[in-house]
C-alpha cells in the first residue's frame, strides 16, 4: 500500500516512520494509502531546513518572490482539475466543491502576488531637523500552519502564500485524514521556482502539533479547527512565546423575517446548510425563523432537500458527497438520536443512507429538525455534518438575542427585504462576519477571515491585510543626516523642532 510521506528540504523524506496512519476513500469506505507520522525528530529536521533556507530567503528581491508566486499561481491553475481530484478522493467533496475549493485557495495565492505594495511601510519626511521617520515590515522566521480535514487545500493556501511571499520560510503540517494535496502544492512551488527548505510538510498527529509548538525555532504558529484544539494551539504556542493565530469552531445561525424572499432563503438554507456535507466552519447549521416565517420556509426547504443528489463525489451529478470517516459519520448519527431523545421534531433523517453500489461509503444523508431549543445539544454543539435545524422566535429581537448569547461568532446572516432591519442586524449582531441575504459571508482574499468570541484566539485573522501583519513586524526607523558643517556635542534632551 502506498506511503504517503513528508516534505522536508525540497524533497520527500526518505526515512521509514515510527507510526503511520490509514488515508480512507471516504465514497467507498475503503482504505486508499498510509500516511508517515512524525515524531520530534522529522518536526525537528523540517524547522532545521526552513531555518537555514530563512538565512537566504529573507533577503531575496521583492520582485523574485512575486514572480515565484505568479508562476505557483500559474502552474495552480494548470493543475486545478488533479488538486481537485485529490480532494473528492481522500475528502469525499462532490468535483465542483473540489474545484470552488481551489478557486478560493487561488484568489489568496493572487493577493500574495502583489506583496511588494502589500509589505510596503510609512515615510515622514523632516520630523526634525534633519531627521525622517519610517517604518518598514520584516518577515518572521520559520511559520508553521496546522490545517483542518475539511479544506486541505484552501486552508493551507490561506497561509503559506502570505508567509512566503512576506519572507518567511514555512512549515506545514495538514489533516492526517486527506494529506495528499500539500504533497501536490509542494510539487508545484518547486517547479515554479521556490527555494529548498522553503515550504516543508510534516503529517501526523498530536505528536507532530505539540513538537511544532514546542519548538523553539518556529516564530509563528497559524491553526484553523476545533474550538477546543484552537483554545489548546493558542495556550501552549503563546506559553512558548509564538504569535499565535488559532481559528475554531462555530454555530452559525441565519435569521429569516416574514418579508424575505421565501425561495431565495430556502435556496440559501439548503445550499449553506448542506454543502460540503456540512463540514465547514461557515456552514448554516441554525435557521432562526421569526413569527410565522417558519410555516412558510420549511415546505420549500423540504423540496429542496428531496431533490438533493447524494453521491460519490466523482460521479456525475452528485451535490453532495460522504463524510471523511466512518467515526464522524458515527458521530453524527449519534448527535441525530440525541435530537430526537430531547425533543426536536425530526423532518428530514440522513441516518443510514446508503448510494447504491458504495453501500460501505461514509454516506449521511440531509437531516433537518424542527422546533429545536437552546438546550439541545443539536443546538449547542458544532456538529460538522449535514444537520439543520429551525429555531422558532416570535420577534427579531428575541433572534437578535439569541445569537448574541451563544459562545461562538464566525458568521451569520438576515434573510430580510427591509433595509432597516438589516442596518439593526449590521449594527447589534455580535459575530465577525456576518451576510446580509448571503448566507456564507466569506470575505474575498483582499479583506480578511475571522470571527469573535469562541470562533478566534488571539487578536489575528487571516489571510487579507491582517495576514500580511501576522506574518511580519514592523521596525521604525529614526535617521538622521546632519549637514556635513554641523558638528558639536549638546548634552540637553533631544527637542523636536
Amino acid at each position: 500500500m502506498k506511503t504517503i510521506t513528508h516534505w522536508i528540504g525540497g524533497k520527500p523524506w526518505e526515512g521509514e516512520p515510527e507510526r503511520t496512519g490509514p488515508v480512507f476513500n471516504p465514497a467507498t469506505g475503503r482504505q486508499a494509502a498510509e500516511v508517515a507520522f512524525a515524531g520530534a525528530g522529522e518536526v525537528d529536521r523540517a524547522v532545521g531546513a526552513a531555518r537555514k533556507a530563512f538565512e537566504d530567503w529573507r533577503s531575496v528581491s521583492l520582485t523574485r518572490r512575486q514572480n515565484i508566486m505568479f508562476a505557483y499561481r500559474e502552474l495552480i491553475t494548470r493543475h486545478r482539475l488533479d488538486l481537485a481530484r485529490i480532494l473528492t478522493a481522500e475528502h469525499g467533496k462532490t468535483l465542483d466543491d473540489a474545484l470552488g475549493e481551489v478557486q478560493r485557495g487561488l484568489e489568496v495565492v493572487e493577493f500574495a502576488c502583489n506583496i511588494a505594495h502589500l509589505i510596503k511601510g510609512e515615510f515622514s519626511e523632516q520630523v526634525s531637523s534633519a531627521v525622517d521617520t519610517y517604518t518598514v515590515r520584516q518577515p518572521l522566521g520559520v511559520a508553521a500552519g496546522i490545517t483542518p480535514f475539511n479544506f486541505p487545500a484552501m486552508v493551507p493556501m490561506w497561509m503559506f502564500p502570505i508567509a512566503i511571499a512576506c519572507g518567511n520560510t514555512f512549515v506545514l503540517k495538514p489533516s492526517e485524514k486527506d494529506p495528499s494535496a500539500s504533497l501536490l502544492n509542494a510539487e508545484l512551488l518547486a517547479e515554479a521556482g521556490l527555494p529548498d527548505g522553503v515550504f516543508n510538510v510534516v503529517h501526523g498527529d498530536k505528536a507532530a502539533v505539540d513538537a511544532i509548538l514546542a519548538h523553539p525555532d518556529i516564530a509563528a504558529v497559524s491553526f484553523v479547527g476545533s474550538t477546543p484544539i484552537a483554545r489548546y494551539i493558542y495556550e501552549q504556542g503563546t506559553r512558548n512565546g509564538k504569535r499565535v493565530q488559532a481559528l475554531g469552531g462555530a454555530k452559525n445561525h441565519m435569521i429569516v423575517l416574514p418579508d424575505a424572499d421565501m425561495d431565495l432563503a430556502a435556496d440559501a438554507a439548503v445550499s449553506a446548510g448542506y454543502g460540503s456535507a456540512g463540514e465547514r466552519c461557515m456552514a448554516i447549521s441554525v435557521v432562526v425563523t421569526v413569527g410565522e416565517s417558519a410555516d412558510r420556509l420549511l415546505p420549500k426547504v423540504r423540496e429542496r432537500i428531496a431533490e438533493l443528489v447524494v453521491g460519490p463525489g466523482d460521479s456525475e451529478g452528485a451535490q453532495m458527497g460522504p463524510l471523511v470517516t466512518a467515526e464522524h459519520r458515527d458521530r453524527v448519527a449519534g448527535y441525530v438520536d440525541a435530537g430526537e431523545a430531547e425533543g426536536a421534531r425530526l423532518l428530514e433523517d440522513g441516518r443510514g443512507f446508503t448510494s447504491e453500489g458504495h453501500e460501505d461509503g461514509f454516506f449521511f444523508g440531509p437531516t433537518l429538525f424542527d422546533r429545536v431549543t437552546q438546550d439541545m445539544s443539536i443546538y449547542r454543539d458544532e456538529i460538522f455534518g449535514p444537520v439543520l435545524s429551525v429555531v422558532r422566535t416570535d420577534s427579531y429581537q428575541e433572534a437578535i438575542d439569541l445569537i448574541n448569547v451563544n459562545p461562538y461568532g464566525n458568521g451569520t446572516a438576515v434573510f430580510t427585504n427591509d433595509g432597516g432591519a438589516a442596518r439593526k442586524f449590521q449594527a447589534e449582531i455580535e459575530v465577525g462576519m456576518i451576510g446580509i441575504n448571503v448566507p456564507i459571508p466569506v470575505p474575498l482574499s483582499f479583506y480578511s477571515f475571522g470571527g469573535w468570541k469562541d470562533s478566534i484566539f488571539g487578536g489575528h485573522s487571516i489571510y487579507g491585510p491582517e495576514g500580511v501583519h501576522f506574518y511580519t513586524r514592523p521596525k521604525v526607523v529614526i535617521a538622521r543626516w546632519p549637514d556635513p558643517i554641523h558638528r558639536g556635542v549638546d548634552l540637553g534632551f533631544p527637542q523636536h523642532r
